[in-house]
């Protein structure tokens, strides 16, 4: 098992599986500029680990992410003006590598589950928009507060639409309205909405266990070829999909499936229980 400790983060490597908790649990898991620096190379660190196969992202005592730490962004904003910044704009920078982390988050091809307790705003809505799964206790809360604020939510905007579609995007922007786990999932934003802590834990396992199932380079293909069908149409693709379908036949993963399925065993890429 690998296990490193960040001032933000605490990620911990074991079977596969990459489990990135949000370790700032005094604010909530607001995001500060480390936080999402440390989100960042936690992420191409996974991406760059040949036996990562699925990233969680959590939060630490209780609660997902309270999101921006509107302090961290002050003093930031107050340390970069001290020392001159030759005319940029500092608190644009820090909202721009925001949306660094959820683009970088949104297009991995690992797949990606985020565990929701507590408080989810504004970049943890953010957070659970980009990600391939979404699992909530039942007493869950999650609100995009940013026009409350008097400001915008930015850098989640495009993954709102893309998770919520436009109407209910506008809605909760517009409101900046609360929003409960079971109205979530009514929403696609929740995959799952599970009882208590230990409902939530099995749910868990239960998913990291059929995404292991499954062929770990036939997962980041499907996710690049669903990114482009959002945009593309389905006419356009079909002979770019015939391609990869064709190049993911005859790869070693395509290979062992089908001999697998003969055989009737399971594929290499199924852990073996212990």
């Amino acid at each position: 098992m690998g296990h490193t400790v960040f001032s933000a983060l605490d990620v911990q490597t074991q079977s596969g599986v990459c489990t990135i908790t949000l370790n700032r649990p005094e604010v909530r898991n607001a995001m500060s500029l480390t936080m999402v620096q440390e989100l960042l190379g936690a992420l191409r660190h996974a991406e760059s680990t040949a036996d990562v196969r699925v990233l969680v992202l959590r939060g630490a005592g209780g609660h997902f992410c309270a999101g921006g730490d509107i302090a961290d962004m002050a003093q930031a904003r107050m340390k970069l003006a001290a020392q001159g910044a030759d005319g940029g704009d500092p608190v644009a920078d820090f909202n721009a590598q925001f949306g660094r982390l959820c683009l970088a988050y949104a297009r991995t091809r690992l797949p990606v589950v985020t565990v929701l307790e507590g408080t989810v705003m504004g970049g943890g809505f953010g957070l659970a928009c980009v990600s391939d799964v979404s699992l909530a206790l039942n007493t869950t809360v999650f609100r995009l507060p940013e026009t409350s604020l008097g400001v915008i939510p930015a850098q989640i905007a495009p993954f709102l639409v893309e998770r919520l579609g436009y109407a209910q995007a506008k809605r909760l922007a517009v409101t900046g309205a609360k929003v409960t786990a079971d109205q979530a999932a009514a929403i696609a934003l929740v995959h799952q909405v599970l009882p208590d802590a230990a409902a939530l834990e099995v749910a868990l396992q239960g998913t990291l266990q059929q995404i292991l199932a499954c062929a770990p380079g036939a997962i980041g293909m499907t996710k690049d070829l669903l990114a482009r069908a959002r945009h593309e149409t389905a006419e356009s693709l079909i002979d770019d999909a015939a391609r990869l379908f064709s190049r993911a036949v005859l790869s070693e993963e395509g290979q062992e499936g089908t001999h697998a399925f003969m055989q009737k065993r399971p594929p290499s890429w199924v852990p073996q229980e212990s």
